[in-house]
């Protein structure tokens, strides 16, 4: 008989031990962080103030994607009304960086595309400026991807906590993590009924369920449930347990998002918040409890309506509400709003930067777990364009080229003055996440590098200006093995002596081969560094017509010293983090180095003017209007296998790429392909010409191209050059 003493003994023991495991998982989870609440990601947010230029429709695009409703009744936040020119509307509270703005009617006054009047109802007075909330645009989130939006006990509507008493734990403030009573009840129905009609659980193993253990049915399962719910019980009150239910509880599934909790659903159904619910959203809610699936809004709303109604009616027998309530609620549809609030991302390569730029302060785990909020540079007005032209026009072009679905794009648009990234796209299909080719597709620049070689023969001090002659003519370089490159123009012609603006303006590739090699490779490769390049830079004479692999992110930081005027300023996606509470944690201040020299820039951007106009990039002047000033370069590479363009206005830099990932030629050159990606971009973009204007050293001045003179701005052959006062041409008195 010993033995089986010291096994009852053993079992004993191994119970013991195993229910002080259990009630060790019990309190680690309630005393510690409870959930991993991923990070939010915002857009920037619409500045608005009189004078702005900006559309009823895309002041409409905006209210859509913020999920605002239109409605005759403003009663609630997030809906408005248009009246002739104007758009009325109630503003959500929202905490930004810097403050929280309170709920506020505003009158919103349009004239010609621009804001005319701004007035606040709420403070029945004029006002100059205010900001919407930004457009959330995605999450950073843990491996399960849960997402929930925590409430407290005390802000939950009275109405909520009975409906849930009443329909899933009647004794819940009775008993202490089992309802005996409840359980007996309900394997007597089951039994009657020969089948699971009814269960059990209390609203507290409902909760050890969500929070600890898997759905999978079984005895051992149902025992550790029971226990915990034991545990918790012994440990923590009721309103504790009750407020952990409320944030726990399954309600529903947004493609990989799963929907905890009451305050989420609140958002995510009805787009309102948990205390602005009326009788029939409330009731529909708890309806989803029993089963997210089987009684999904969208697809089995009939179901749904039906378990709300017979909920109306448990609330009428247990005097909730009174008979009329419920049957004008019952009168009501689900009303779930159609164009539901998300938190996945549907700009992932842009969210892709956000996450690389966060790494460097914070580890992934905090990024997916901490709740934090992440203000970020992103235009969704600019990116919704952008995503719709690039997906219209590559299929456009790949079917043109017959590239059988193969043709990808990458496109990056910033502000010129900040640095900020407006939109990023990486795919040919700009929804899809996968191989981010904005960031990492590291592809020959072709002649995008030529502006770099041309502003360092300015800037060595060797005599050039924008009217020097440079010689277009045939060589041969001998390599270090013994092989022969000659390099040839685009038209396969030789030109003789050309004016330097007029080399980079028509991309020849001999005068800028000679240029090049009379300037030298390292005073180039130190202009790419003050250009914001920090790869290395092969010193040999195809580097001279890009045969250097750079990504378009890459390019973009380029080209920004030359859109700034000089100034090397690093790109950024974020601008502010904020904690859960919405402390302040850490803002993104513009960073500004000047590693270029203001006049040089000067002359190349308006040599790069000239590419607009008469230049490798001339389809642009006849698709904008005459005061459309912009700067920019077309790139192709050896046998058409890359599409470039990189140009800007005064106020935005966009980049644009074409090719294959398998890189085959695609019979596009950056003319034919990149170029007329960033022409429809720019069409819907309210942007700002640029304005040259003469400096101490340099004078802006209209030259004759036929005798590098300079003539009267009237003139229609005119061509505006940034010229050195110094080495001014002289003057013809008519045009001609």
């Amino acid at each position: 008989m010993v033995p089986w003493r010291y096994l009852f003994l053993t079992l004993i023991l191994v119970f013991i031990g195993y229910g002080v495991y259990l009630d060790l998982r019990v309190q680690q989870q309630f005393d510690g962080k409870r959930w991993a609440l991923p990070a939010k990601v915002y857009a920037r947010p619409l500045e608005l103030y009189t004078g702005l230029r900006l559309s009823e429709n895309n002041l409409l695009r905006e209210l859509k994607m913020l999920g605002f409703r239109n409605m005759d009744d403003l009663k609630h936040p997030g809906s408005y009304y248009v009246d002739g020119n104007e758009i009325v509307l109630t503003t959500r509270s929202f905490q930004f960086w810097d403050e929280k703005t309170n709920s506020s009617v505003i009158k919103i006054s349009f004239d010609n595309n621009r804001i005319s009047e701004l007035y606040n109802f709420s403070q029945d007075k004029d006002i100059d400026v205010m900001r919407l909330e930004p457009v959330i645009i995605g999450g950073i989130y843990p491996a399960h991807k849960e997402d929930r939006l925590l409430v407290k006990f005390d802000e939950v509507p009275e109405l909520l906590k009975s409906a849930i008493t009443i329909v899933e734990d009647r004794n819940f403030y009775l008993h202490h993590g089992l309802d005996y009573k409840g359980i007996a009840r309900a394997m007597w129905a089951n039994l009657r009924a020969g089948k699971t009609v009814q269960g059990g659980s209390t609203l507290t193993q409902q909760l050890v369920k969500n929070f600890f253990l898997s759905n999978t049915r079984s005895l051992w399962r149902k025992a550790n449930e029971a226990v915990m719910a034991l545990l918790v019980e012994w440990h923590y009150d009721k309103q504790d347990i009750f407020e952990a239910y409320l944030n726990e509880i399954y309600l529903g599934q947004d493609k990989a998002r799963a929907i905890h909790g009451f305050g989420l659903a609140s958002h995510f159904y009805f787009d309102r918040a948990l205390d602005d619910l009326e009788l029939h959203q409330i009731v529909m809610l708890v309806a989803l409890v029993k089963g997210p699936s089987y009684y999904s809004p969208r697809r089995y709303p009939q179901r749904l309506l039906k378990r709300r109604n017979l909920i109306l009616d448990m609330l009428v027998e247990f005097g909730v509400v009174t008979q009329s309530e419920a049957t004008a609620a019952k009168r009501k549809p689900l009303g779930i709003i159609i164009s539901k609030p998300t938190s996945v991302s549907s700009h992932p390569a842009f969210l892709d930067l956000v996450k690389r730029q966060l790494k460097t302060f914070y580890r992934e785990k905090d990024l997916a777990s901490e709740g934090l909020q992440i203000f970020t540079t992103l235009d969704p007005l600019i990116q919704q364009q952008a995503e719709r032209i690039i997906e219209r026009k590559t299929r456009q072009l790949d079917r043109q080229q017959g590239l059988n679905g193969r043709l990808q794009a990458a496109t990056i648009i910033t502000n010129t003055t900040n640095s900020e990234v407006l939109a990023l796209v990486g795919d040919s299909k700009p929804k899809q996440s996968g191989f981010n080719r904005a960031l990492d597709a590291i592809r020959p620049v072709g002649s995008l590098i030529k502006p770099a070689i041309y502003l360092t023969a300015l800037e060595v001090g060797q005599g050039y200006t924008p009217l020097t002659l440079i010689d277009d003519k045939v060589l041969h370089l001998k390599g270090p093995a013994g092989d022969v490159w000659s390099p040839r123009n685009y038209d396969k012609r030789t030109h003789g002596l050309v004016p330097f603006y007029q080399a980079l303006s028509h991309s020849y590739n001999l005068a800028t081969v000679h240029l090049g090699l009379k300037v030298g490779f390292e005073n180039i490769q130190q202009t790419l560094q003050a250009m914001g390049i920090k790869r290395s830079i092969p010193a040999y004479p195809s580097m001279l017509l890009g045969a250097v692999n750079l990504s378009p992110y890459e390019v973009t930081q380029m080209y920004h010293s030359l859109a700034s005027g000089g100034f090397n300023m690093p790109l950024s996606a974020i601008r502010e983090v904020l904690a859960l509470d919405g402390s302040p944690l850490k803002r993104f201040p513009l960073k500004v180095e000047q590693t270029l020299n203001i006049d040089s820039v000067m002359m190349i951007n308006t040599i790069l003017n000239n590419v607009t106009i008469e230049g490798t990039a001339k389809r642009m002047a006849a698709a904008f209007p005459a005061d459309f000033v912009a700067a920019g370069k077309t790139g192709t590479t050896d046998d058409l296998r890359d599409s470039w363009f990189a140009g800007f206005t005064g106020q935005h830099l966009m980049v644009s790429w074409l090719g294959v990932d398998e890189n085959k030629p695609t019979g596009l050159t950056g003319a034919s392909g990149a170029l007329k990606i960033w022409i429809d971009i720019m069409k819907n973009i309210p942007t700002q010409p640029i304005v040259f204007n003469s400096t101490d050293n340099v004078e802006y001045i209209a030259i004759d191209p036929d005798t590098n003179k300079h003539i009267d701005a009237s003139c229609s052959n005119a061509v505006f050059l940034g010229v050195p006062r110094d080495a001014l041409p002289e003057s013809q008195s008519r045009c001609h």
